[in-house]
């Protein structure tokens, strides 16, 4: 093999290895944040919710909303401390540049993070959130028939195949099949008023055109109007919350005396005394 093949060859190997540490650092991050994410929400969460049957359909479609509602969570986490880390692998690579052990904090990594992050938190907002809410109102539609049911119950006949009277799936998929339906109708609902919106703002080709640029355009300009209104409720719950701290720490505590004056609360003493004793 020539030298040049060899190095070339090196340098791909180099990139893969590379390519393969950055997939396993962020599949360790996520998964530590999704663990953390899921004792606060069952912390927080009623543990009557939780003690239902296994082959209950209520509790699978509970254990699936806390599956889509951790993971939210954890994309949400991530996103808060993606910052603070990004910030702290600068200084880490600046004060230790020739470290073996801490050169997988690069850049590269940290790239990849906020892509996926952005990817994610798009993919939360616009999908994972409302088929959670949805999925847990869903009920299947009318006319399913469940397939088994509970011990003690004689199974239906079996249907014939081909027969017009042939049950539709129910249980998990028919309510899958539900929340589908009205998440791609609701999707069709928010694109015409927006399809709409800009008819009548701006009726010109640019302006049309610009709607089917969904990944590259809205998708961002929609994260980041969230993420503004996310500051604003911040910086409006931040006091409010600082002066109820504040006010139930006052309520708990008890003051310190180290600073009152001794002397004058044994004359305020001698004072009551001598009161009592002429009252006496």
């Amino acid at each position: 093999m020539a030298p040049v093949e060899q190095d070339a060859l090196t340098v791909r190997e180099q990139l893969f290895h590379e390519r393969v540490r950055e997939c396993i650092i962020c599949a360790l991050l996520f998964a530590s944040l999704y663990i953390l994410c899921h004792f606060i929400i069952t912390h927080f969460k009623k543990h009557t919710d939780f003690a239902a049957v296994h082959d209950d359909e209520d509790a699978a479609v509970n254990r699936i909303a806390l599956g889509l509602c951790t993971f939210t969570l954890a994309v949400a986490l991530g996103a808060v401390l993606l910052l603070p880390f990004s910030i702290i692998s600068n200084e880490v690579l600046l004060s230790f540049p020739q470290n073996y052990y801490i050169q997988w904090l690069n850049g590269s990594l940290v790239h990849g993070l906020w892509n996926l992050v952005f990817l994610f938190s798009n993919l939360s907002l616009v999908f994972l959130m409302p088929f959670a809410y949805f999925f847990t109102e869903s009920e299947g539609f009318a006319g399913s028939k469940k397939v088994g049911g509970p011990v003690g119950v004689p199974h239906p006949v079996p249907p014939i195949p081909g027969s017009p009277l042939t049950p539709l799936p129910q249980g998990i998929m028919a309510r899958v099949y539900e929340t589908s339906v009205v998440l791609l109708l609701l999707t069709l609902l928010v694109l015409g008023m927006v399809w709409v919106a800009s008819a009548i703002v701006g009726n010109d080709v640019a302006s049309r055109q610009s709607l089917y640029d969904l990944w590259e355009y809205y998708l961002p300009y929609l994260y980041s109007c969230i993420s503004l209104f996310g500051v604003l409720l911040l910086l409006l719950c931040t006091p409010f919350g600082l002066s109820t701290i504040f006010t139930v720490t006052g309520k708990l505590l008890v003051k310190p005396r180290l600073l009152e004056d001794l002397d004058e609360q044994l004359s305020c003493t001698r004072l009551e005394e001598a009161a009592v004793s002429r009252r006496i």
